[in-house]
């Protein structure tokens, strides 16, 4: 065959994928223009005019109304739910099919994160999140916890403060960095002290290929201005009870060093027994600190549970899964609250232990890390 004549078709074609390009992104333009859309929140409490096209999450957020959510509006955590009234098809979509329950359907309530604004929308949001704050920060300091953990003191701009409840969480936005072009956002507990109002400390643990724990392990630097909003979460002390049993992993420790400080600040009555597992010594952190608060504070007792200790590292701890210390520690649910933080395998593996003994869902609260 000619080999111009090849040259001429490839030519064609090339010319032709490059016509149909274009138009696929004026019809994407012409399609998703959704020009001005009202949003009506709360029966005409809030009146809102936006521009169509982006998911309600975002939507809320860039008015300033922030809706929790732990994963950044992937679907995976099912905690940025609204109730759509008016202006959105019925019927979930199946990445909201897992989170929203029979109850919850009868009452319209959807995802935000996978809800977008087409048209005019009526909303239903509960009133305690309008009081849900931006804040822009200084980068104070960065701590390495671990070969794999970071604290990070973010201070407040003069003249802010913030009030949390211990235990619950903060949502940090990344910036662009490297080659990551987007700003993410992920949710991260709070470790500092509820009695510290002018900053917040976050605990980082670098997951592989996560794009926000990976700007602050590689990008985020002491003197940098950092952007987070919050508080959220139900993640908090209830204290209806005489001890009080606390679980966590990795960097789900940070809650639940902020609920011990609650209970010792303000004098609580209740007993403490933290439970903290981790794979090999070098995982472990923070343990000089609860040593010392074992030592002041008699009614907390710490547990670190190693898995898998090595030789030289000459543990004579609890061994074995976190899990293996609750079955042989605790021997009933009565008087008890328990407090978890953690992977999800090893939370639900910590629940039935704990529902076994005689826990319930009224006396057992977590936040499960995905």
């Amino acid at each position: 065959m000619d080999f111009s004549v090849i040259l001429r078709a490839v030519g064609s074609l090339a010319v032709i994928s490059g016509v149909l390009s274009v138009m696929i992104s004026i019809s994407e333009k012409v399609l998703n223009n959704y020009g001005i859309c009202e949003i009506d929140i709360n029966n005409g409490a809030r009146l809102l005019k936006v521009e169509g096209g982006s998911t309600l999450l975002n939507t809320l957020a860039g008015e300033k109304i922030f809706i929790p959510s732990a994963c950044g509006g992937k679907a995976t955590c099912g905690l940025c739910k609204v109730k759509v009234l008016e202006g959105t098809p019925s019927g979930l979509l199946p990445t909201e099919e897992p989170y929203i329950n029979q109850e919850e359907r009868k009452q319209n309530v959807r995802l935000s994160c996978q809800v977008k604004v087409k048209g005019n929308m009526k909303l239903e949001i509960e009133e305690e999140l309008f009081n849900i704050k931006e804040f822009i920060c200084d980068v104070e300091d960065i701590t390495d916890m671990t070969y794999d953990i970071k604290r990070v003191r973010l201070k407040l701009a003069p003249g802010e403060t913030i009030n949390f409840k211990a235990g619950q969480f903060m949502q940090f936005y990344s910036k662009p960095y490297g080659k990551v072009k987007e700003v993410v956002f992920r949710a991260y507990s709070i470790s500092s002290k509820s009695s510290e109002h002018d900053h917040i400390e976050l605990l980082f643990r670098l997951v592989p290929g996560g794009i926000c724990t990976g700007y602050v392990h590689q990008a985020l630097k002491v003197g940098d201005k950092a952007r987070m909003s919050g508080p959220y979460g139900d993640f908090y002390l209830r204290g209806n009870c005489e001890e009080l049993i606390m679980i966590a992993g990795g960097s789900g420790l940070a809650p639940i060093r902020s609920l011990v400080y609650e209970v010792i600040e303000n004098n609580l009555p209740h007993k403490m027994r933290f439970f903290f597992g981790a794979n090999t010594l070098k995982d472990l952190y923070y343990m000089e600190e609860f040593a010392q608060i074992q030592k002041d504070y008699p009614q907390f007792t710490f547990i670190p549970c190693l898995a898998f200790p090595e030789a030289e590292d000459e543990w004579t701890g609890v061994t074995g899964f976190v899990t293996v210390a609750l079955e042989q520690q605790i021997q009933n649910g009565e008087g008890k609250e328990a407090y978890l933080c953690g992977s999800p395998g090893m939370l639900d593996a910590c629940i039935k232990i704990l529902k076994d003994k005689g826990f319930t869902d009224q006396t057992i609260f977590y936040d499960k890390f995905s």
